[in-house]
């Protein structure tokens, strides 16, 4: 079994997050026949160009995926800067022209405001991507321009990095929650709660709680103290002021060539409307009803990863804003892929495109879901929860 973290300051495997790499022959459940495996396309290692035929992947174990997505990790560095490249360029003269709007009409430049929150979505998605190692091969390149992105984003870059690695590294796990995770309870836990644990619990799992205060509190108060990682070195500490150091020199010039009105209606508007669409994705990730959670003695992050990670099935636009991320649980398997390699998994192993699969409409239902039922394995509501007991 892979032992990712502690479960509280994250005595993480590894730093890179690289945990596609665990042991080669885990106990695993066959996956379920979906589809048929293709022939692959030429791999960027492969000198002949010669089409080759792809691994039948209809019955591979959880445990034998790391291998298979292995070909996958290599990035390309001229797509690398491409993708950098037409999402903050874009992103730099909307905002421009947002603040030159605002001599003309404050609501049209709020309009624009909004619409350059889909490309601060897309550039913490490549911060997300340098986070682990997968945008370019120089691991400094990737350090440093997620450390810039992370300025944009109001995201300190390597406290980010270290939360996030114990959520890779424990991600359905029921005995080490509270890091880098949306808060869940048991059935059971929740019942056991006195009245004042199950309504604070209440609040927080509400739609309007979860996806309108949380997003603000995660982005603009919670990311200015590293508090969780007190324990684990001054680098921490380090990131995150010099993460607030630079973001209130940005702020301060802000104000001082154009006032407070950029601030209001340009500024705050992208953050908020990006914080709260990344708090979604990120809870759609986990959050749906047939995902997995066990405790330790029966956990094991590739099972973790394939079964408790969505295939969040995205229209085009959408899948491009957000990077891909919505192909989560190939994510999770093998986090060195690029981003935008994602696609190319997809394609060539339609096992995978049909494993834990979410279309849009459908996802919107996720957000009723709120308690683990261990008994049948399934996210629950609390109605639901209240028809069990009856």
């Amino acid at each position: 079994m892979l032992r990712g973290s502690d479960g509280r300051d994250g005595n993480v495997r590894s730093d890179r997050c690289d945990y596609e790499r665990g042991p080669s022959a885990l106990p695993g459940q066959a996956l379920r026949p979906q589809g048929t495996s293709e022939v692959a396309p030429p791999d960027a290692g492969n000198s002949s160009g010669v089409a080759v035929p792809a691994q039948d992947s209809t019955h591979l174990r959880a445990s034998d995926w790391t291998r298979t997505l292995a070909r996958y990790r290599q990035p390309r560095p001229s797509r690398s800067v491409f993708e950098l490249a037409v999402t903050f360029i874009p992103f730099v003269a909307i905002w421009a022209v947002a603040w030159w709007m605002l001599s003309i009409s404050a609501i049209l430049s709020l309009v624009l405001a909004l619409a350059n929150a889909a490309f601060l979505v897309r550039l913490f998605m490549i911060q997300h991507d340098c986070g682990h190692g997968s945008l370019f091969r120089d691991r400094w390149l990737c350090d440093w321009i997620g450390r810039g992105i992370g300025v944009l984003t109001l995201t300190p870059y390597d406290v980010w990095r270290r939360t996030h690695a114990i959520h890779h590294a424990s991600t359905g796990n029921l005995d080490r929650r509270g890091v880098g995770d949306i808060p869940t309870l048991t059935v059971s836990e929740y019942r056991q709660k006195r009245w004042l644990g199950r309504a604070l619990y209440r609040l927080l799992r509400n739609p309007v709680f979860l996806f309108g205060v949380v997003p603000f509190y995660t982005f603009f108060l919670q990311n200015r103290l590293p508090v969780h990682l007190m324990s684990s070195g001054g680098h921490y500490w380090l990131s995150a002021m010099a993460t607030n150091a630079a973001i209130g020199l940005v702020l301060g010039v802000i104000v001082w060539l154009g006032g407070w009105d950029v601030l209001l209606f340009v500024f705050l508007p992208t953050m908020l409307l990006a914080a709260i669409a990344g708090m979604w994705f990120f809870y759609v990730q986990h959050q749906f009803e047939e995902t997995s959670w066990q405790h330790e003695d029966d956990w094991n992050v590739q099972e973790a990863a394939l079964h408790g990670s969505s295939h969040y099935d995205l229209p085009g636009i959408l899948r491009w804003i957000t990077g891909n991320i919505g192909v989560h649980h190939v994510h999770h398997l093998a986090s060195r892929i690029p981003f935008y390699r994602l696609p190319e998994v997809i394609a060539d192993h339609t096992t995978l495109a049909g494993t834990s699969r979410i279309m849009l409409w459908e996802s919107f239902r996720c957000a009723r879901l709120h308690l683990w039922d261990e008994k049948h394995r399934r996210l629950l509501s609390f109605a639901e929860a209240r028809t069990l007991a009856a």
